[in-house]
């Protein structure tokens, strides 16, 4: 530390590269790139920070700066693109979620190609469309495609069944059925060429084409041809027409606009194909840092670039000059593998879409925020009548809820699931293996479950903390009863805060409360009874998730530590081989000789063993 109680920067560097700043417990709470390292770093500690509100609080809790040099800014700017995403930092603008968002590929590296929706990595042989904002959105798209453009539907590299018989898209006209040489190498060729130009925006050729055709075949006679062109043509019509025509040049490119307002901020991404809007993405994004809209438009390029199409030209809402703006450019030209302009236009056409993307920018972010108020209101609104009609002290916002799981008194284990707010809370689950329960006692096991829970909170458990406004038990009036004697036990609103406890019995989703022998029924479709049935249902799938683990676990000792020959590095083989116990107790003597690693001898020991 320097004598103004702040980490000492006299270390870093004055060479390109990133920053990272780290709290007292070693966790990444900022990153960020700098042609100059220290320089940079050090106007975050000059009086008034650099202008922005939250600098002050990100001063207070950087205990170490770390950082990682390059030899060029662009360099450096990849750097902070992946560090903010495998961290994210707190005070950094970064997507909310880690999800990958969809795509439509068409597999072009196979002979005859597919067109489906993929989240999956990409792979270089095949061409991707997207990201789409949602898989609505790209099942839509592959429907009006599919009614188009005959494209085969069957998976797997190569075409067809392994009957030989055309599957049933072909006979309602959705596949052309290569498979059985009913379209040539080079007509299916075309019909791709049509997919991939109609992805990339170019619908008005395709228009022109099949009007022709549509001519020709009706001064040909062939009406049912013509019927067909024609479906096609009201198809790619209607696309045409939800697109908005937004500028009359052909250009193709991308216009990233962002608005931000306190720790929020989102972005919108127009994707222009031949002067027409084809689509659209929104993204929202975290930002305690409170970073303007143009830096956080800047830091999220990259990011959205890495899994994604880069156009020949990027529209961003910067006032930086062009020096400052040639690492992204260079960058996005490295990913591409041709030259990329990045730039803010002056005026025209251009400008209109990257201002309607700002636009659309703040009033994604408004209406967001108009979302999460409803949400909440509907959680408070749910949460108080849940507290009246069960009587509570207070709000439940912290609900606790407890099941176990057994198979036949084996393996017994149980569940702690969280609801904060109306919502999972999924980081403070925690399992339980029962220890002093012999036999399928669910009651007896329930009091275990729940006194352990107390004594953690008894004892200032961090992992146990808070107290819960509610315990939840799943069962009826015998969980319930075996529980109330803990309670008394433990001294709860003694030594203990005084927590609610109720139990949900399943066949009638009947309440039960200590001291009242009549249950509370709450109304069928009531939002609150609503909330109570997930809670419980979460705490049921946990359980039965940790017990099926447990129990795997248990078959596997069980079944494979007495066989001859079979030692650890055996046991991974077989496992690894047949994927679970239960595959390895069916298999034949022929699929255990083919285990990699494992002898004749061994092999035909153990299915002698297995099936004695």
């Amino acid at each position: 530390m320097s004598r103004n109680g702040y980490p000492d920067r006299s270390h870093l560097p004055t060479s390109p590269g990133v920053y990272i700043f780290k709290d007292a417990a070693d966790r990444v709470i900022y990153v960020g790139k700098a042609k100059n390292i220290r320089s940079r770093v050090a106007n975050y500690f000059t009086k008034g920070g650099d202008g922005r509100p939250k600098i002050a609080e990100l001063r207070e809790r950087v205990s170490q700066i770390d950082f990682i040099a390059t030899r060029t800014e662009t360099e450096a700017l990849v750097l902070e693109a992946n560090l903010i995403k495998r961290h994210r930092p707190r005070f950094n603008a970064s997507l909310k979620d880690d999800k990958s968002y969809p795509y439509v590929v068409v597999t072009t590296g196979d002979e005859y190609p597919r067109v489906f929706a993929t989240r999956s990595a990409h792979d270089p042989r095949h061409r991707y469309f997207g990201p789409f904002p949602s898989a609505g959105s790209v099942h839509a798209t592959l429907d009006v495609l599919n009614k188009t453009f005959p494209f085969r539907k069957c998976r797997g590299p190569e075409p067809g069944r392994r009957s030989g018989v055309p599957c049933l898209n072909y006979h309602i006209g959705r596949s052309a059925a290569p498979c059985v040489g009913a379209v040539t190498k080079e007509e299916y060729d075309g019909i791709i060429a049509d997919v991939v130009s109609f992805l990339e925006g170019r619908v008005d050729g395709l228009i022109r084409t099949r009007q022709e055709a549509m001519k020709n075949a009706a001064r040909e006679m062939d009406f049912e041809r013509a019927a067909s062109l024609r479906d096609e043509l009201a198809a790619l019509n209607h696309v045409r027409d939800r697109q908005q025509a937004t500028i009359t040049s052909e250009d193709s490119f991308d216009a990233v606009g962002a608005y931000a307002e306190n720790g929020s901020a989102c972005v919108q991404v127009f994707a222009v194909r031949g002067g027409q809007v084809v689509n659209r993405d929104s993204f929202l994004l975290d930002n305690y840092g409170e970073e303007g809209a143009e830096s956080v438009a800047l830091k999220f390029v990259p990011q959205y670039y890495d899994n994604a199409a880069v156009p020949r030209e990027v529209l961003i809402q910067s006032e930086e000059p062009e020096e400052t703006l040639a690492p992204l450019r260079e960058h996005l030209s490295q990913v591409r593998g041709t030259r990329v302009n990045v730039h803010r236009p002056q005026r025209g056409d251009k400008r209109r879409v990257l201002e309607n993307a700002v636009r659309n920018a703040e009033l994604g972010l408004a209406h967001e925020k108009m979302l999460d108020e409803a949400r909440r209101n509907q959680v408070a609104s749910t949460l108080d009548a849940l507290r009246e009609e069960l009587a509570l002290p207070a709000l439940p916002m912290r609900i606790e809820c407890y099941d176990i799981s057994n198979t036949m008194g084996t393996n017994s284990v149980a569940s702690m699931v969280v609801f904060q707010g109306g919502r999972p809370a999924k980081d403070q689950y925690r399992r339980f293996k029962i220890k002093t329960v012999e036999g399928a006692d669910d009651f007896a096991s329930m009091s275990e479950v729940i006194k352990r829970r107390l004594e953690r909170l008894k004892e200032g458990d961090e992992k146990f903390q808070p107290a819960p406004d509610l315990i939840l038990l799943d069962g009826g009036k015998g969980q319930l009863s075996a529980v109330v004697p803990v309670f008394a036990e433990m001294g709860v609103a003694e030594d203990l805060p005084d927590i609610p406890l109720r139990s949900l019995a399943k066949r009638d989703e009947e309440v039960f409360e200590p001291g009242r022998p009549e249950p509370v029924l709450l109304k069928r479709n009531s939002p609150e009874l609503h909330l109570l049935q997930r809670v419980r249902d979460e705490a049921h799938r946990f359980a039965n998730t940790y017990h099926r683990k447990v129990r795997s676990r248990s078959m596997t000792q069980s079944v494979l530590d007495d066989l001859p020959g079979i030692g650890p590095a055996r046991r991974k083989q077989i496992l690894d081989h047949f994927g679970t116990p239960d595959a390895f107790l069916k298999a034949s003597l022929k699929d255990l000789e083919a285990v990699p690693g494992l002898p004749g001898r061994v092999a035909r020991e153990v299915h002698a063993k297995v099936h004695r």
